[in-house]
Order: structure tokens, then sequence, then C-alpha cells
């Protein structure tokens, strides 16, 4: 069975999520914890399963009553809006953490400065 174009980008995409959730995962970077971890494997590991054997999204999808070709539009479009979700909630993120440096900083020079006076 031949992949085509879409599958194949899909795929890469699946695979390079992958690929770096688990590299954050094991290097215990900030922000990573087990349930996020699970989430992306069972999210974009299902996308790569669906993407690889699309049978399977038709069995899904004749046991849940849509039929027809719509599949590969909805599996798409899951996919863009589950990337944009997750780059947004990983830039709020960073966006806390710096925040938090900031404060800090803030807080240790109002200190010092009260410990001069």
């Amino acid at each position: 069975m031949p992949l085509h174009l879409y599958q194949i980008v899909i795929l890469a995409i699946a695979f390079f999520m992958l690929y770096q959730g688990i590299g954050r995962y094991f290097k215990h970077q900030s922000g990573q914890s087990f349930l996020k971890f699970a989430t992306r494997i069972i999210v974009w590991g299902g996308m790569a399963v669906v993407v690889a054997f699309p049978d399977i999204s038709n069995m899904i999808a004749g046991i849940i009553g849509i039929e027809g070709n719509i599949n590969a539009v909805i599996l798409a479009g899951f996919l863009l809006v589950f990337l944009m979700i997750f780059k947004l909630l990983s830039a709020i993120e960073h966006l806390e953490q710096q925040i938090s440096i900031v404060t800090r900083d803030r807080a240790l020079s109002d200190i010092q400065k009260e410990q001069k006076n």
C-alpha cells in the first residue's frame, strides 16, 4: 500500500513531536510532567497509527456513523488544532516562568534596597 503525500507529512510531524516530547521528558526540562508526556504519546502515537493504517479510521468512522473521505480532512484539522493548542500552552508556560524570574529579581532588589537603608 503506497503512502500518500499527506500521510508522509503527518507521519513526519507526528514522529518529530514524539521525538521532541521524549527528549524533553527524559532530559527533565522544566514544565515536563508524566501527564504531558503520556498525552503526547497517546495523541501523536495515535495520529501516526491512524495515518499509517487508514482502514482503522474507516472502521472507527463506521462505528461512529461518519462515512466517506472526510476522515482525512477531520484528521488533518485535529492535527492542526492540537498543534496550535500545544504551542500556545508551551508559550504560556514560558511566559509564566519569565514572570516568576522577574518577580523574584524585583523582590530581591527591593529587599537589598531596604537593607541598605
